[in-house]
């Protein structure tokens, strides 16, 4: 066995957990040591890049090659995803991220929690994903609304090297907000704290296991600053009891935890840069970023009850960074050594890579200028892409008008040719087009609500042929298509189904008069926009 100290005192990262009694399954003289290695976020990701990065090929010779060092240190060895494996590449989202669950499952993961993400589908999709995975999806405070019992499997007792490893899984509660209602409406999202407190309590009686872990997708928010989103791991392992958890895998806020100092985050972290994880209340957490970029792959030795983290790393998979040449350009160059893919997984995704290809390929139109869809942008201000993607839906429904959330945008389209690939890049999520005609007064009392929505939100509104001013948070000047809004007058608003049914905290309208669904999804709408259209010139959908 082998105890990286050195590495130990340079990081600065060891910590207790007062977790154990002489009475649990590991005696109290024995030394046993853990390896937990971790992803989060995969998004589609299942191949490479252009550039070569990432991809679950590479990212298997590496999880392989980490998992026989420590073994052979007689480590126990569990690996962990923090969720959101669904949604992002087209070639994965056409075919229901059937390839993402089975790599995963040629990887050797144990367990993963249900992110948001993971309910872009109808359940019955979801129930394909769980067969396709060999590893159990958990989620603990995901409550079916009829029976109010556990909608999916709360958590999983391993026995790993004489170690008993409990591993809870837990989903943001923002799900409620920003899942789609027509695929979540029978759950209930319970808050995870008193959730949690309660069943590992069980736990331990039940089981007595030597480490606890958390594997959630719910957000690292440094000093539990998490501003309009739902709580995360900082607040939940600070309102625990102390050693609740011994530590937590996350994912959803896409980041690589690395602390600078005491609830600070290391702004200055790059690929191939020590990492210390967070810690909070004795619990550690951690999260890899994002897409496979990184493996996380943290050591523990647990002596005399006591669990030590002894290393932790951010191992990225083949990527970049951009280094200073003496001319002062920048090279392109990789953070580590070349990780060559494994061969049978790479030879099993390409299949999947191909014929997801094929179902994209070929160019539908030009546009002249960069179409915004940056998520920095797209929720926080008015951009030339939502007006573009909603005259695409006013034109299938005719309508006066249109609205849709930010949040709904997931990609920009640059300059150029534009293919079906990018169409399905800035809708992934296949919502319908619906309208509502409203009768004028009805219409301002609906736009006093979605109005209000903050930036830096998914919930922001982005709007076409439709002005107002909002002074002293009181609706004022509503325009449609430059006129004063009429209450006497009925108008046609284009929306998405996904707003239309309340998501992001829409007023429900599909149960309301007037209020049509069509079988056109949005990227139908968007597809058939651009080739009707081309060249699509930006300067016509410039926000005033």
């Amino acid at each position: 066995m082998r105890i990286l100290f050195s590495i130990f005192i340079l990081l600065s990262i060891s910590a207790c957990s007062n977790n154990q009694s002489p009475a649990d399954s590991l005696s109290n003289n024995q030394v046993k040591y853990l390896t937990v290695l971790h992803t989060n976020d995969n998004h589609g990701r299942f191949w490479h890049n252009e550039k070569g990065e990432y991809g679950m090929a590479a990212r298997k010779t590496l999880i392989d090659e980490l998992r026989n060092d420590a073994k052979q240190q007689g480590h126990a060895v569990l690996l962990l995803s923090g969720g959101d494996i669904n949604t992002g590449i087209p070639e994965s989202d056409l075919q229901f991220a059937e390839p993402d669950f089975k790599g995963m499952s040629l990887i050797g993961y144990d367990a993963m929690a249900l992110g948001n993400h993971e309910f872009d589908n109808p359940l019955d999709i979801l129930k394909k994903q769980q067969q396709w995975a060999n590893f159990p999806l958990l989620s603990a405070n995901i409550f079916d609304k009829k029976t109010g019992k556990n909608a999916f499997q709360a958590y999983k007792i391993f026995n790993k090297q004489g170690l008993k490893i409990a591993v809870v899984g837990l989903t943001t509660t923002d799900t409620a907000k920003i899942g789609n209602p027509q695929y979540i409406g029978g759950l209930e999202f319970k808050e995870p704290v008193a959730v949690t407190k309660a069943l590992v309590e069980n736990i331990k009686a039940q089981y007595q296991p030597d480490i606890t872990i958390a594997v959630t997708h719910m957000g690292h928010f440094v000093d539990a600053n998490y501003g309009i989103n739902a709580p995360g791991d900082v607040t939940l392992a600070r309102l625990l009891p102390s050693n609740t958890l011994d530590m937590i895998i996350g994912g959803h806020s896409q980041e690589p935890i690395c602390m600078a100092g005491e609830n600070i985050n290391d702004d200055d972290f790059r690929p191939g840069k020590a990492c210390k994880p967070d810690q909070q209340n004795g619990t550690w957490i951690m999260q890899a970023h994002e897409w496979g970029k990184y493996v996380g792959k943290a050591e523990f030795k647990l002596e005399n009850g006591q669990l030590t983290l002894l290393d932790y790393k951010l191992l990225p998979v083949n990527l970049y960074i951009h280094e200073q040449q003496a001319d002062g350009t920048t090279k392109p160059v990789l953070a580590n050594e070349y990780i060559t893919p494994n061969p049978e997984l790479e030879a099993f995704l390409a299949e999947y890579q191909a014929k997801g290809a094929k179902q994209i390929e070929g160019k539908i139109g030009f546009v002249d200028a960069k179409l915004e869809g940056d998520r920095n942008k797209v929720r926080f201000e008015q951009t030339n892409l939502a007006r573009v993607i909603i005259q695409a839906q006013m034109n299938t429904v005719g309508a006066d008008f249109g609205v849709i959330s930010g949040g709904g945008i997931r990609d920009s389209i640059t300059a150029g040719e534009v293919s079906y690939k990018d169409i399905l890049k800035v809708h992934p999520f296949k919502n319908r087009i619906t309208y509502m005609d409203w009768k004028g007064q009805e219409l301002w009392d609906y736009l006093e609500i979605v109005t209000s929505f903050p930036p830096d939100a998914g919930a922001y509104l982005q709007y076409h042929k439709l002005s107002f001013i909002r002074d002293n948070g009181e609706l004022k000047q509503v325009r449609i298509n430059g006129e004063p809004l009429n209450v006497e007058q009925t108008y046609r608003m284009s929306i998405n189904s996904y707003n239309a049914s309340g998501g992001d905290g829409y007023p429900i309208l599909v149960d309301r008069k007037g209020y049509v669904s069509t079988d056109e999804t949005d990227a139908q709408a968007l597809k058939r926009f651009f080739e009707a259209n081309s060249p699509v010139k930006v300067a016509e959908f410039s926000p005033k």
